[in-house]
């Protein structure tokens, strides 16, 4: 697999058109899986193809309990990873057990504290809420471990029930309760307020950080700048188009081996561009900038974007300032519904 990523790098060198990068994100699967020498490997193919920043956020995804204290200090001490992006999702033993994962809540803490003590301080953690399990006092538990480990940025999801896997399999069974949609708006509110009065900054829908470390690699995406994928599955964006890696490991490696890039590609219409960028930027503090998008695209659509928007600002889901749409506390619970009733439909 690593030889495979390899050399894909290769095979993909022009597709960033020369642009320096600015930060490099192992994630996806189990990245964490990967030795440090490996890691090295890949990073150090990178940086023979492509012009990396003297000051490259490069993260690495990982299970708390892939991070024993010799996998942290080789990583360390053998690769240039600055950033920990760690799956915690609850501290309570019982959620985790029902969440299918693989780490208990002392593993959980003891990762932190070893990536902290090892030097590492730009570190992001997960939690997941509004599932049966999650009391409103665990919620606040959860947040406050966090808080209290001085982690400066924080994601958090609601849980979501694919089709076709175990959980909906059970709820469908009525085996395990149904997600409350209620239960998941309320302790997004608690979300909320509790990180803004812990110092953090809300500068995304999901993502909280503080003294400005927002997640360099995802600030990116949000803001429309290009990126490439590397492995099975992943995804690239180069602004006109979007590609997506077959997701077969077996295949992906056999493709690759052949010099194949074994992947799809989706052109975008110029309609398609702006619904994306309403989409990414109206999740962020930043909000839809309505000036650049009319004079980046060369398309008139500030005033249709105004009409749908007027009754979301009534009812101050939505605020308007300086040529800016952005949404309010209240509007973040309904933000695909307003997305959506913002995107253009004609061509």
């Amino acid at each position: 697999m690593v030889d495979a990523l390899l050399r894909e790098i290769e095979l993909r060198s022009s597709y960033l058109e020369d642009r320096k990068v600015e930060s490099i994100y192992f994630g996806g699967g189990t990245p964490s899986l990967l030795e440090a020498d490996e890691i090295a490997r890949i990073i150090d193919a990178v940086a023979k193809q492509f012009d990396i920043s003297n000051q490259a956020e490069i993260t690495l995804e990982a299970n708390p309990d892939d991070l024993n204290a010799a996998k942290v200090n080789a990583l360390r001490s053998s690769t240039p990873i600055n950033r920990f992006s760690i799956g915690i999702q609850s501290f309570f033993e019982e959620d985790l057990k029902w969440m299918n994962r693989a780490h208990t809540r002392q593993e959980a803490s003891a990762a932190i504290m070893r990536v902290q003590d090892a030097g590492f301080e730009n570190i992001t953690c997960d939690l997941i809420y509004g599932y049966p399990l999650l009391t409103d006092e665990k919620w606040r538990y959860n947040m406050q471990q966090l808080i209290d480990f001085a982690v400066p940025h924080i994601s958090s999801y609601s849980m979501t029930v694919e089709a076709k896997t175990a959980l909906d399999h059970f709820i469908k069974k009525g085996t395990s309760p149904a997600i409350d949609s209620d239960q998941a708006a309320d302790q997004m509110d608690l979300l909320i307020e509790t990180l803004k009065k812990a110092g953090y900054e809300q500068y995304e829908i999901s993502n909280f950080a503080k003294n400005g470390l927002y997640a360099r690699h995802n600030t990116n995406y949000w803001k429309g700048k290009h990126y490439l994928g590397i492995g099975p599955s992943a995804h690239s964006f180069n602004g006109h188009s979007r590609s997506w890696n077959i997701a077969n490991n077996a295949k992906y490696i056999g493709s690759i081996q052949t010099n194949q890039l074994p992947l799809e590609i989706e052109h975008l219409s110029v309609r398609d561009q702006i619904n994306e960028c309403i989409m990414t930027s109206l999740r962020t503090m930043w909000g839809l900038d309505l000036e650049q998008l009319e004079k980046k695209f060369d398309y008139s659509v500030k005033s249709k974007i105004m009409e749908d928007a007027l009754p979301f600002l009534e009812q101050q889901q939505l605020i308007l300032d300086d040529n800016k749409l952005r949404l309010t506390d209240t509007g973040k619970l309904m933000a695909d519904h307003i997305m959506s009733e913002l995107f253009i439909i004609e061509n």
